[in-house]
C-alpha cells in the first residue's frame, strides 16, 4: 500500500515522490490541457443546489480562477441537497463557506461577490472565459444570457430542478429543445420576445413534475450542477 501525505496541494509518497494534486487527471487528459483549465476564468451565478456541485468539480478539475457569486446564507433546508450545507455553518455565508472549501481543496484563486446579481456592468472588471448561470431569478438569467452574447462569453444556464426526481432525464441541449420545464418556457418566450437569434445552452429536465409543493432532491441538482461543470471543462479542453 502507498501513503500519501498532504502538503501545501502536493503530495509526497512515503518513499519521497512529489506527485501534484492533479496527477490523475492529467494522466486522463494530458498536461496541455491541464494549463489549459489553469488558464480559465469561470463565472458561477448561484452557489444552492445546482452551483454547489459545479464549484466543486471545477475546482477539483484545477481551473485557475472561480467568481463565486450568491448573496444568501446557508440554511437548515440546505441539508438535504447542497454539499456546502452541514449542521456547523448554518447562518454562514455561502461565498464565505465556498471560499474556504475551494482553498482547502485546489490551488484555484476565488474572487467572491456576496451580492445579489442585478445589474451585470459589475463584472465587466473581470476577464471572463466562461459563465455558469445556476441562480433562481428569472431575471438575473437574462441578464447573464445578453451579457454572455454581448461580449462573446460562452454561457450555459441551469433551467428547473425543483420537483423533480430522476437526474438520467437531465441533458445538456439548447433552450429552443426544452420541453417539461417551466423555466425554459418562460425564457423561450422572452428570446423569442427580444429576437434573440444566437444558441442558448441550457441544462435542462424532460422529466414531468411531481408535485406543485417546491420539493426538491439531491440527485437532480446535483448531476446539473456536474453537467454545466462537465461542459465547461469539455469547451475548455475540445
Amino acid at each position: 500500500m502507498t501513503y500519501i501525505v498532504k502538503n501545501n496541494n502536493l503530495y509526497y509518497t512515503l518513499n519521497g515522490d512529489k506527485m501534484d494534486y492533479l496527477t490523475r487527471l492529467e494522466s486522463l487528459i494530458g498536461k496541455k490541457n491541464i494549463q489549459k483549465l489553469q488558464n480559465k476564468v469561470v463565472l458561477v451565478v448561484g452557489l444552492g443546489g445546482v452551483g454547489g456541485y459545479t464549484v466543486e468539480a471545477l475546482a477539483r478539475c484545477g481551473i485557475g480562477t472561480l467568481i463565486i457569486i450568491d448573496y444568501d446564507t446557508i440554511e437548515e433546508s440546505n441539508l438535504n441537497r447542497q454539499i456546502i450545507a452541514s449542521k456547523s455553518n448554518i447562518g454562514l455565508y455561502k461565498c464565505d463557506e465556498w471560499e474556504k472549501r475551494i482553498t482547502n481543496i485546489s490551488n484555484t484563486k476565488v474572487i467572491k461577490l456576496p451580492i445579489f446579481l442585478e445589474d451585470t456592468s459589475v463584472l465587466d472588471k473581470y476577464k471572463i472565459d466562461y459563465i455558469v448561470d445556476a441562480c433562481d431569478s428569472i431575471k438575473t438569467k437574462q441578464n447573464l444570457i445578453k451579457y454572455g452574447i454581448k461580449n462573446k462569453i460562452p454561457c450555459i444556464s441551469s433551467m428547473g430542478t425543483a420537483k423533480k426526481i430522476n437526474p438520467t432525464k437531465l441533458t445538456i441541449t439548447e433552450l429552443d429543445n426544452t420541453s417539461y420545464d417551466p423555466i425554459a418556457k418562460r425564457l423561450r418566450k422572452w428570446k423569442k420576445e427580444e429576437k434573440i437569434k444566437d444558441k442558448i445552452m441550457v441544462v435542462s429536465s424532460i422529466e414531468e413534475v411531481k408535485t406543485k409543493d417546491l420539493g426538491s432532491i439531491l440527485f437532480v441538482p446535483a448531476y446539473a450542477g456536474i453537467l454545466m461543470a462537465y461542459y465547461v471543462v469539455k469547451e475548455i479542453i475540445k
